[in-house]
This record gives C-alpha cells, structure tokens and sequence, in this order.
C-alpha cells in the first residue's frame, strides 16, 4: 500500500486542530484504558489498520491484557469487560455507525448509567474524534507500523 499523502505536512493547521482534540482528551473525564480501548473498537469497525496498530500499542504500553485485546471485536460474548467498558463500547459502535440507527435510547440508557453527564460528553467526543483520524488516515492511506507509544516517565 502506497500513502496518498501526508496530512501533517500538507494541511499542518488541520492536523494541529485535531492533535488539540487530542490534548483535551488526555485530561478529560475518561480513564486512559478506557479512551484507547474505545478508539481500538471504533478503528475495528471503520477498518483503520493504522489506528488499530496504534491504539493496540498503546494499550500494551500500558498494561492491558493480550486476552481483552484480541477478543474486543466479540466483546459482547466474552467476560472480559466491565458494565462500564461495555456501555462505552456499545456508545462507540452507535456513534460510530450513526447512519444506521441514530444512537438508539437503549444505547444512551445503559452509558447514562455508567456515564455522567460530563463523562458521556467525554466519551462522545472522543469516540467523534477517532472517528476523525480514522477516516484521515484511511482516505490519505497512512501506513500503518511504524508508530511507536511514548515512553513511560519515571516519578
């Protein structure tokens, strides 16, 4: 696969609006595991293979089990997952998918449950926003494998 080209270089303001988005949500409301496994799901269902290598990567950074990985695109059969992780889960599959069935209310009633207010505008944002990058990176074919999690800092 051959990238198209290169959004960083060639629309440099539009990439800095969306890496803003990003510094929000490092400090937002949602817990990090949380954030990155949301953004692994919706880079499932969009078909991201760079955001995927990313967000995989980025979970194993920090910790998260081999097992809640490979088995996320099931994750309704599977025991892995919180009532919270779950509800976030089903939040992102109906925001992503929004033209099939418009976030449905059993959707918002279960995240309701398990989200704040602020939390569930967190969440919806940050799904908005991996949605965004998908979406970059597949129409500008971005190559996935070469990224690369930041290194923990020692305290």
């Amino acid at each position: 696969m051959e990238p198209r080209f290169d959004y960083v270089h060639t629309a440099p303001g539009a990439y800095q609006a969306m890496a803003g988005l990003e510094r929000y949500l490092r400090t937002c409301a949602i817990e990090e595991p949380l954030l990155h496994l949301i953004k692994l799901r919706a880079s499932q269902v969009n078909g991201c293979a760079y955001c995927l290598d990313m967000h995989w990567k980025d979970l194993r950074a920090i910790g998260e089990q081999e097992q809640r990985l490979y088995s996320l695109d099931a994750w309704r059969e599977c025991p892995y997952y919180t009532a919270r992780e779950r509800a976030a889960l089903a939040w992102t599959e109906a925001v992503t998918l929004v033209a099939s069935g418009h976030v449905p209310d059993a959707v918002y009633e279960e995240a309701r449950a398990q989200f704040s207010e602020k939390e569930l505008a967190d969440l919806t944002l940050a799904v908005c926003t991996i949605n965004a990058w998908n979406r970059l990176a597949i129409s500008a074919r971005t190559v996935p494998g070469t990224y690369q999690p930041a290194a923990k800092t020692a305290h």
